[in-house]
């Protein structure tokens, strides 16, 4: 396995069991597709604020019981232990049924998971209640239900409307360790100002601020020193004791930290100052991060990936399981929370998705956030033209989506009518950041190309009023090609420097590391993330073959 941060492109089962080592993983978390029967889209935010019409299948969340899950049963099964009993009892109950499928395609991977995890590590397994019930026992079988840390829930909405039925608001995350020396930083919330007013009501006004009073006994009897009366006050008779001995309880009151309460007859009891609270202890209710889709949701973070979760949610469960240096490790890492998240906690991350789009989002989040600080290796991308072409014959919109993020641009699904002969776009600004707008319309192609295509982009780049168009090629250009860009003239900047409108560039360009010409190399191609700190080093991006 490399060193460093990495960003893994393939099927997650096969990079774990091709590259990540026994225990050397601190923390994992996955958020792998719910089960939930629907296909989802990237819808893309246009430079004005409106949605796109637009849409880019990002992957499909739809399980059928065939022949591959089939064989994925029966490896499980034969495999023998706690986990096959489980895929038994599953499979009484269930039937030969999709939630099978989906149960035969998890297991899996979540004994792959547990492999690779460190005896201190934990798992945070991001679901909802169409699986959850049946993922828990999954993780029983290959965990151990004593090893069960929590059933968080993650109330990610105020409200939701749905017919018959009480509004679904929640998400489930189950939270498991490897052994019980899990890795625990004990990380607390500041208090709410709420909280505070309620709490905190009392002031003595000697400079040391507001506090709370709390009890001074505990339940039992003691025959002991904290079994003796104090000021007037038997424990005994309540079954109770003193949590501090008597001459304690002399120098705390001489401390003025016990509260006489007015009434005599009321027992003393000590003062907690907000100075010196902790703060308070995570809950395994979460309801003070909202979903990016909901109004109070982070809207900065906002990256047009259908099932992004919050920065703030991933940043929580790092800091509670893991310390800085930390390795932690996403199989499902889609649009790049988790290592956004562990970039700006200084981890360490491992990085794993199926699908070009989700990679080139990735990539492109850790340059918007962190520039320069975010150091990282890529493996798994075409690094050659051989290569490229495999991809291209295997699947022609993974190659387009890989293709668009080797030049940092958004795809756009072609669609009749208006889209039409649009494969990507970027934006830039050289008049300011006040100026207009300007695009770049990109076409990607794999198979042969002629002029027909030069010319058609161009068409689409005036009625698009763009200022340049980009052909992307996998085959060489023809001579009427490059004479039909050509013809298309020059766009001149506000300060003067010069580009084709019309530029053709081959994969093996772009392997070779040359760029579009255009006036800024700041785009606006996904919706940016946040500039953040980070504990990086300087820009290194390697694409390393499998």
């Amino acid at each position: 396995m490399p060193k460093g941060n990495t960003l893994y492109y393939g099927d997650n089962l096969d990079v774990l069991r091709r590259y990540i080592p026994d225990e050397s993983v601190d923390l994992v978390y996955l958020d792998p597709p719910f089960k939930s029967d629907q296909n989802y889209n990237v819808l893309f935010q246009e430079q004005n604020g409106s949605q796109s019409s637009a849409q880019i299948m990002a992957f499909e969340d739809t399980w059928h019981w065939d022949q591959a899950a089939a064989l994925a049963y029966q490896e499980l099964v034969e495999r023998g232990g706690r986990v096959s009993l489980a895929m038994q009892g599953f499979r009484a109950f269930l039937g030969d049924t999709d939630m099978l499928a989906y149960l035969a395609m998890m297991a899996p991977r979540l004994v792959e998971l547990r492999r690779v995890l460190k005896p201190t590590g934990t798992i945070y397994l991001h679901c909802d209640p169409t699986a959850s019930h049946y993922l828990k026992m999954l993780m029983d079988a290959i965990f151990g239900f004593d090893l069960f840390q929590n059933e968080i829930i993650w109330k990610r909405s105020h409200a939701h409307s749905s017919a018959k039925r009480y509004g679904p608001i929640h998400d489930v995350i189950l939270f498991y360790s490897k052994s019980e020396q899990m890795v625990w930083t004990d990380v607390r919330l500041p208090y709410t100002d709420e909280y505070v007013e309620r709490f905190f009501k009392f002031n003595d006004g000697d400079g040391r601020g507001s506090y709370w009073t709390g009890d001074m006994t505990g339940n039992g009897v003691r025959h002991g020193e904290t079994g003796l009366p104090w000021k007037g006050f038997d424990p005994t008779p309540k079954g109770r004791h003193w949590m501090y001995p008597p001459d304690d309880l002399d120098k705390l009151d001489a401390d003025g930290r016990v509260h006489w309460p007015k009434s005599g007859t009321a027992w003393p009891k000590i003062k907690r100052y907000i100075s010196e609270a902790k703060g308070v202890p995570l809950q395994d209710i979460i309801d003070d991060v909202y979903a990016l889709q909901t109004m109070g949701g982070p809207k900065r973070e906002r990256l047009g990936y259908p099932t992004q979760k919050p920065e703030a949610l991933l940043e929580r469960f790092l800091s509670a399981s893991s310390n800085e240096g930390a390795t932690i490790l996403d199989p499902s890492c889609g649009c790049g929370t988790t290592i956004a998240a562990a970039q700006r906690l200084k981890r360490h991350w491992i990085g794993i998705d199926v699908t070009h789009l989700a990679i080139t989002l990735v990539k492109k989040r850790l340059w918007d956030s962190f520039e320069e600080r975010a150091e990282y290796n890529v493996i798994g991308e075409p690094v050659s033209l051989s290569e490229a072409q495999a991809l291209a014959e295997n699947d022609r919109f993974q190659f387009q989506w890989w293709a668009l993020g080797l030049v940092n641009a958004r795809p756009v699904e072609q669609k009749k009518g208006a889209d039409q002969g649009i494969d990507g776009r970027l934006y830039f600004h050289d008049e300011g950041a006040k100026g207009q707008t300007k695009q770049i319309i990109l076409s990607v192609k794999s198979g042969g190309v002629t002029v027909k295509d030069v010319r058609d982009l161009r068409g689409v780049v005036e009625r698009e009023h763009a200022v340049i168009g980009v052909l992307i090629s996998l085959e060489s250009p023809t001579r009427p090609m490059r004479t039909e860009a050509a013809g298309a003239g020059i766009y001149s900047s506000p300060w003067g420097t010069k580009h084709p409108v019309m530029q053709i560039l081959t994969i093996e360009d772009l392997l070779a590391g040359k760029g579009i010409d255009y006036p800024s190399r700041t785009n606006r191609t996904f919706k940016k993330a946040p500039k953040k700190s980070s504990g990086g080093s300087s820009t290194q991006v390697n694409i390393i073959l499998q």
